[in-house]
């Protein structure tokens, strides 16, 4: 309707098609990028470890030649002492006389046995030397360069694919960047087709009031009593209306023009705690205006309001499709089992802030209708009927959501473990509250004159869902029987606050009719709500009426 709501629109539409192209660039990294690269990764970790696996191999085999070497190297040494010990011995028993000749024989020959051995230690030693020199030579300059070339040359080619990675990236993002040009021209032309001066235009004439300002005031002549009169050009005479006049156009004054609450109409025609709604066969009678009240002071506010409450639609529909066209599935079942609980328990109460939304909107409707029905000179009572229609869809849609996601909730509890202290109202909108606001929502219906007061505050306490906080008040005692009453027909309880009941029923009196035409009945501990007061015959028990 507006160019900026419009161009709003039209904005959101190309950010959807831009976020497109980004789920394209998204999928396309994934399948040709990350995919790819992460094969890459496996193998070059599977090739890393055989390089490493070589240059430990290789490592050890060189400690192992190493370790040879030494073994020779000390038996060589330890043979040529023992070569030297056994030459000596024999030195000094050849130089003794006393020695017989076959000992001296036998320590030549251990001496001749200990140098062939020292000389068979040196062979060896001099071998093992030469190959540990030659496993050297091979380990430091040719088997460690070919496994560190190699461990160079996959580091090369990781580098390379990198590289290859980002030009690939930087080709499917510049794939996708006329469209995003596009879409980004679209937003622009969109908001360079938002009219200011349209729009504001187009708010004057939906909502403009209509009424002119008073004319100016004629002078009065007191010299003359007889004919004392007041100017037709004023603005009570332009009422067409002389009765009460000083009385109607001071109240008038702050209702015909602005800066007057923006409730008033609610305040008018709904109580603040909302009562029951009427049964379809009967008329509230609180919607009713008392005896000596004037119809003609109520006529041109209440339409000026009705006209506005006409116009005005409920956005808040809009906003829950924006907010349920997230990526997340309705039921939550993306989230862990408490968080889900949580979530669909907001769900559920954010639904039924709806529905009583929606029926106060009905409530205030059919106050109306059956003020337009008993006036008809105040307006048409046919008028309404469309966005009754309208509201009861709404409210029966909304129901249909609320019991979707009260089944998921359940479904989820029952899943969940025990928990300590299950909270007992989960909907705080339709819960009876404490009992002390349920006298003090009783009395404060009406005011005194018969019209409707004004208590936002309490309205807006009263439709807080109930917290951890009013559980601590669920155990209070219920209200007493004032008396008994029985049913003198059958009654469908079909709206929320009321109950049903059938003829001939024997029930408990709560609550008397405090002059909106219901009254409140228990049928037993738990099981209570209102019915219209014609539809039963109350007995009332003298001490508690005088109470």
């Amino acid at each position: 309707r507006y160019t900026s709501t419009r161009a709003f629109l039209a904005t959101l539409n190309e950010m959807n098609d831009y976020a497109g192209q980004h789920e394209v660039i998204s999928e396309n990294m994934t399948s040709l990028i990350t995919g790819e690269l992460t094969r890459y990764v496996q193998e070059l970790k599977q090739e890393r470890k055989s390089h490493f696996h070589d240059g430990r191999k290789a490592q050890q085999h060189i400690e192992t030649c190493w370790k040879q070497l030494e073994a020779s190297k000390r038996r060589f040494e330890r043979d040529c002492k023992e070569a030297d010990r056994a030459q000596q011995y024999f030195e000094k028993m050849d130089a003794d006389i006393n020695v017989t000749k076959a000992d001296v024989e036998k320590a030549r020959q251990q001496a001749q046995l200990r140098h062939q051995m020292a000389e068979d230690s040196k062979a060896e030693y001099s071998s093992t030397l030469q190959k540990f020199n030659s496993e050297q030579h091979e380990h430091y300059y040719t088997h460690i360069p070919n496994i560190f070339q190699k461990i160079q040359e996959m580091e090369e080619r990781r580098i390379v694919r990198i590289g290859e990675s980002m030009k690939t990236f930087a080709e499917v993002d510049r794939q996708v960047i006329p469209i995003i040009g596009k879409c980004l021209d679209e937003i622009t032309k969109a908001a360079e087709s938002v009219d200011h001066k349209n729009d504001s235009q187009m708010v004057i004439e939906a909502f403009k009031s209509g009424f002119e300002p008073p004319g100016d005031i004629d002078f009065e002549d007191f010299t003359q009593p007889m004919k004392r009169t007041v100017s037709e050009s004023s603005l009570s005479n332009s009422r067409g209306d002389g009765k009460s006049e000083p009385k109607f156009g001071s109240k008038s004054k702050g209702k015909l023009w602005p800066f007057i609450k923006k409730n008033k109409l609610m305040s008018l025609l709904t109580s603040p705690h909302q009562p029951p709604p009427p049964p379809p066969a009967s008329a509230s009678p609180s919607a009713v205006p008392n005896g000596p009240q004037s119809p003609k002071q109520q006529k041109e506010p209440l339409s000026h309001r009705f006209n506005e409450f006409m116009t005005s639609k409920p956005k808040i529909h809009c906003f829950r499709s924006l907010k349920r066209g997230g990526a997340g599935p309705e039921d939550f079942s993306n989230l862990p089992p408490e968080q889900r609980r949580k979530k669909l328990q907001q769900k559920v109460d954010e639904l039924n802030r709806d529905i009583q939304k929606e029926m106060d909107q009905r409530d205030a409707l059919t106050k109306m209708k059956d003020v337009y029905i008993k006036n008809p000179q105040m307006g048409d009572a046919a008028s309404v009927d469309h966005r009754l229609a309208e509201l009861g869809q709404n409210i029966e849609k909304l129901r249909l959501e609320v019991q979707k996601f009260e089944g998921w909730l359940a479904e989820v509890e029952g899943r969940l473990p025990a928990r300590t202290e299950q909270p007992r109202r989960q909907s705080g909108v339709y819960e009876t509250q404490n009992p002390s606001g349920v006298n003090s929502c009783a009395q404060d219906r009406e005011s005194p004159d018969g019209s409707y007061t004004e208590e936002q505050s309490q309205e807006t306490e009263m439709k807080v869902p109930a917290t951890d906080f009013d559980d601590e008040f669920d155990d209070e005692e219920p209200l007493p029987t004032i008396g008994t009453c029985k049913a003198l027909y059958t009654f469908e309880g079909q709206n929320e606050g009321t109950i049903s009941v059938a003829e001939g029923e024997m029930l408990y009196v709560i609550e008397e009719d405090k002059g909106d035409g219901w009254t409140r009945i228990r049928r037993n501990e738990d099981e209570e709500g209102y019915v219209p007061t014609s539809y039963v015959e109350v007995y009332l028990d003298k001490n508690a009426k005088g109470a």
